[in-house]
C-alpha cells in the first residue's frame, strides 16, 4: 500500500499489467461464439485490496448550474486468492452525481468523500467471497449508499453518488471474475439474463463532440465544418428559471443560425440533429415546453433528437406528450428508477457504465417483464 501511493495511475496500472480500454473493463466487444450463457463459475476469495487516484485538472467544463475543474480518476486493485490481479477504473464527477453534495463542500473535499466510499467498499469486500459481480454490486450498495448518507451528512444522498463511488470496484471485479472463468470476449462475459439488453450491433458508430454551458458558437461551428454530424449541447444555464430559458433560448438561436442549415448524408432529414442535454435545470414542464415553442419558431424544432434529464428526480409528470424524445440519466440510478420513469413517457435511458457501473448498467439495459420495453443509450 505504500509504494502504491508514491506512483501515479500510470505506472500503477503499468506495473499491475492491466488497463481499460473503450469497452470499459479491458476485453475484446465482439465473440462469433456466444452460446456460452451460462457457465459454472469460479467461486473467487478477494485477498488483496488496493486503490489510488490522480487529480485531473479540467478547462471548466459548465453545466447543472456550475462549473467542475477537475476530475479525480481512480484506479482499483483486487487479488483473488488463485493469485490472479486486476485493476478497474473510474472517473469521479461529484455535480452530476449530486449537486447538493457539490455545493456544500470544495471540489477536493466532495472527491475525497466519494474516494472514502471507493475505500469503504474495499474494506468489506477483502477477505469475501463472490461468484457474480452483479451479486457483489447488490451486496454492496446498500453498505457504503448507508455510508455514504452518514459522512456527507446527507439523508437525501443520491444513489448515483454511491454508484459513481463503486464503478472502479466493479469493473475490478468483472475483469477478476473474467480472468477466473477464463473468458477473453465481452459478449462471453453478459449473463444470459441480461443479454436482450445488450445484443443489438451497431454498424456504425458516430463521434459525438458535447459542448458545456456557455459554449462559443464559433467552436460548435467548427466541429460541424470538421465532420462531425451530431451535437451535444449542455443547457440549463445558471441562473433564475427566467434567466435560464432566455440564455437557453438565445443559445439555441445562435446555434441553429450557424449550423442548422448544414447538410449531411447520415440522418433521415439531412440535417445535423441535436441532442440537449439540461441536467434537471428546468423546474417546470411549462418551462420546457417554451423552449420547445421557440425552436418550432425559427425551424429547429424537427433537428431535436433528444432532449436529456430535462427535470429532476422527483418529478412524477408525464413527458410523453411533448413532441420529442425525452431521456432519462441521473435520475434512473436503478432498474426500478427506469421502469418508473418509461412509465411516465420517457422514451429513452442514458446507460453509463462509466457512472452507474457496468453491473447496474446491464440490469437497467434489460427491462423487467412486466414493464413496457426502453431503448437504453450511451450518454457521455
Amino acid at each position: 500500500m505504500e509504494e502504491s501511493k508514491k506512483i501515479n495511475r500510470r505506472n500503477f496500472l503499468q506495473r499491475s499489467g492491466a488497463f481499460i480500454p473503450l469497452t470499459t473493463i479491458g476485453l475484446s466487444s465482439y465473440s462469433k461464439n456466444s452460446n456460452n450463457d451460462i457457465r459454472a463459475n469460479a467461486k473467487i476469495s478477494i485477498k488483496n485490496v488496493d486503490s489510488n487516484f490522480e487529480r485531473e485538472p479540467l478547462n471548466p467544463y459548465r453545466f447543472k448550474g456550475s462549473a467542475i475543474t477537475e476530475a479525480w480518476q481512480i484506479a482499483t486493485r483486487l487479488e483473488g486468492e488463485s493469485g490472479a490481479s486486476t485493476i478497474g477504473l473510474g472517473t469521479q464527477n461529484i455535480l452530476w452525481s449530486d449537486s447538493k453534495v457539490f455545493a456544500a463542500h470544495s471540489q477536493s473535499g466532495g472527491n475525497a468523500l466519494m474516494y472514502a466510499m471507493t475505500e469503504r467498499a474495499l474494506e468489506i469486500i477483502k477477505g469475501s467471497s463472490f461468484t457474480d459481480p452483479i451479486q457483489l454490486l447488490d451486496q454492496l450498495l446498500p453498505e457504503v449508499y448507508a455510508y455514504g448518507k452518514k459522512i456527507t451528512n446527507n439523508p437525501d444522498l443520491r444513489k448515483t453518488f454511491a454508484l459513481n463511488a463503486l464503478v472502479s470496484v466493479d469493473n475490478a471485479s468483472w475483469l477478476l471474475y473474467a480472468k477466473e472463468n477464463k473468458i477473453s470476449k465481452f459478449d462471453d462475459l453478459i449473463p444470459s439474463a441480461y443479454k436482450p439488453g445488450l445484443s443489438y450491433k451497431h454498424n456504425k458508430v458516430a463521434s459525438m463532440p458535447a459542448f458545456s454551458v456557455g459554449a462559443k458558437v464559433e467552436n460548435i461551428k467548427a466541429a460541424a465544418d470538421a465532420g462531425y454530424f451530431i451535437m451535444k449541447l449542455k443547457t440549463g444555464s445558471a441562473g433564475t428559471q427566467k434567466e435560464m430559458l432566455e440564455k437557453d433560448i438565445a443559445f439555441l438561436t445562435a446555434v441553429h443560425s450557424a449550423i442548422g442549415h448544414y447538410e449531411t448524408p447520415y440522418t433521415k432529414n439531412g440535417k445535423i440533429p441535436y441532442y440537449f442535454d439540461a441536467n434537471e435545470r428546468y423546474d417546470e414542464k411549462d418551462t420546457l415546453l417554451r423552449f420547445l415553442d421557440h425552436a418550432k419558431k425559427i425551424g429547429a424544432f424537427d433537428q431535436i433528437a433528444v432532449i436529456e434529464e430535462p427535470f429532476g428526480e422527483r418529478n412524477n409528470m408525464y413527458v410523453g406528450d411533448m413532441g420529442v424524445t425525452i431521456a432519462a440519466d441521473e435520475s434512473a440510478h436503478t432498474v426500478e428508477d427506469a421502469a418508473k420513469r418509461i412509465e411516465q413517457g420517457y422514451k429513452a435511458i442514458a446507460v453509463k457504465a462509466i457512472a452507474k457501473t457496468l453491473s447496474m448498467t446491464m440490469k437497467i439495459a434489460t427491462p423487467p417483464k412486466n414493464c413496457s420495453p426502453w431503448r437504453p443509450y450511451l450518454s457521455t
